[in-house]
């Protein structure tokens, strides 16, 4: 883990992986791990669960410290730009076809 953020409806992590690593691998006990740990230790009113899916994009290692700031600044990142309306930018950024309907369910 290289960088890690919150905000109430997201959150961001910067991991180094090798090429055999598997990315939804990680995401799985990632997401099951800190359920467990939430729900067990009522950090949050009510029953908590993860989305179904995540978002996850490469950088190249000269990017490192740029991400790591975008991360570390995302409290103030998003006064200007809605997690939303920047989850929906990425894609376009990195050139990804996807559906709408696929890209994200807005938290209620």
């Amino acid at each position: 883990m290289l960088q890690i953020n919150s905000e109430p409806d997201h959150i961001h992590m910067l991991v180094g992986m090798r090429p055999h690593q598997d990315m939804s691998s990680l995401m799985q006990i990632i997401k099951s791990e800190s359920t467990l740990k939430i729900n067990d230790n009522k950090l949050c009113p009510g029953k908590f669960a993860w989305q179904e899916g995540f978002g996850a994009f490469s950088y190249s290692k000269k990017d490192v410290p740029n991400v790591i700031r975008y991360i570390q600044n995302q409290e103030a990142h998003h006064k200007k730009k809605s997690f939303l309306d920047e989850y929906r930018a990425f894609p376009d950024e990195f050139e990804i076809e996807y559906d709408e309907k696929y890209l994200f369910i807005d938290p209620v």
